[in-house]
């Protein structure tokens, strides 16, 4: 007996298999699609860019890689919006604080005495604050430590049932500092308030061993502008 090869049955036969895949890995309103599902290698989601400086897998990572953890299409669309935040704040951070930039001298005759030896109409390099660990004239990176989340990951890592994280919407970021943690922050909320954009978690978070991260979130709408410093 032929096989039937119309549009229909195609679409059937397709809708059958993700069915069939469903139930063998167990995926929820949030957990990825067939075609996500597929995507099993980090080095292929990292090859998966969701801007230009985030990629895929560096939003699914986690230290649990038995657990199953590739977001939705939806969830996937939460994590680009939250990261077009974050290629702001890479780009901000990296302008006002590690990155040298030139100015040009001003004239021998607009100088002091003092400074007229050093003077010639050359440039010169204004040179901003480092951050720790980061080297002059080279781009620091953000560094995400947790990201998407599926809800067993969640629940193995001890987090909220209503998380941000399990929809995409939520990033923790690594940090050096108490100090970083605040520039971050700001950089933030100024740009919020310049785009007439709402965020809807801004966390300074501090464990008991006292270390820093800061916890990031953005949803689709209804963002709650939550800004708080927490301590574990």
């Amino acid at each position: 007996m032929q096989l039937c090869n119309c549009a229909i049955c195609d679409f059937k036969n397709k809708e059958m298999e993700k069915v069939s895949i469903n139930k063998t890995i167990n995926l929820s309103e949030h957990l990825a699609s067939p075609s996500e599902a597929a995507l099993s290698h980090s080095s292929e989601l990292n090859g998966l860019r969701l801007t230009p400086h985030f990629s895929l897998g560096e939003v699914t990572k986690s230290k649990h890689a038995e657990i199953y953890n590739i977001p939705s299409h939806v969830a996937i669309e939460n994590l680009k919006r939250v990261c077009e935040w974050l290629e702001e704040l890479r780009e901000r951070y990296n302008r006002n604080y590690v990155l040298v930039q030139t100015t040009p001298t001003p004239p021998r005759s607009a100088l002091p005495l003092c400074s007229a030896k050093n003077s010639g109409g050359e440039a010169s390099s204004r040179i901003l604050p480092l951050s720790r660990g980061s080297q002059r004239g080279s781009e620091e990176p953000i560094i995400i430590s947790s990201g998407y989340r599926s809800p067993e990951l969640n629940k193995k890592v001890g987090g909220s049932t209503t998380s941000n994280h399990l929809t995409g919407c939520a990033v923790d970021i690594r940090v050096a500092g108490i100090e970083q943690a605040m520039r971050y922050a700001v950089i933030l909320m100024d740009y919020a308030d310049e785009t007439k954009q709402d965020y809807d978690e801004l966390l300074i978070e501090r464990n008991r061993s006292g270390g820093y991260w800061l916890h990031f979130a953005v949803r689709p709408k209804d963002n709650r502008r939550k800004t708080m410093f927490i301590q574990k």
